[in-house]
């Protein structure tokens, strides 16, 4: 394993950590150390598929970031309003609380618009439960992306 490998290998990792906590942009570092490796070692026939499927897992993953949150909070009841109010939330609470701000953003976010508009804690909390479990989803489908996006460049390394 040369140095580019050594070096790719701990991007990936550090990706793949990302996507759980969110210290750095996980599948984007990930996508980003496919890429250096391509451009590193030559992509051939081999490496454009590979970096085919990476740049495919990532987009996948990084959608499913948004959209199932939104959809399960949706399902649940949760306004548009208040998936949007958590987002916001979230993003404030990102550059505020470092590591765990865009969860308690998200989740207060949610809770608060949604008590807001039912007047009812019950009905918010149930609402903003629901919002969790999406993100918990969400992380699951953003893990499992940047694991499949490892194991590709495991396949793309050792076939090079």
């Amino acid at each position: 394993m040369d140095g580019v490998e050594v070096l790719v290998a701990i991007l990936l990792a550090v990706g793949t950590v990302g996507t759980v906590l969110p210290l750095v942009p996980g599948l984007g570092l990930a996508w980003g150390a496919g890429l250096l490796y391509g451009l590193s070692e030559g992509f051939g026939g081999v490496g454009t598929a590979a970096f085919a499927v990476m740049t495919i897992l990532a987009a996948l993953g990084t959608l499913a970031g948004f959209v199932v949150p939104a959809r399960v909070a949706g399902a649940a009841g949760a306004a548009r309003t208040s998936v949007l109010l958590g987002a916001a939330l979230g993003i404030v609470g990102f550059f505020v609380i470092p590591v765990v701000g865009l969860a308690i953003g998200g989740v207060l976010g949610v809770y608060v618009g949604e008590h807001l508009r039912t007047q009812d804690a019950t009905v918010a909390w149930r609402s903003t439960w629901a919002t969790i479990k999406g993100f918990g989803l969400a992380t699951l489908l953003q893990l499992a992306a940047a694991l499949a996006m490892s194991a590709t460049w495991a396949a793309w390394a050792l076939a090079d």
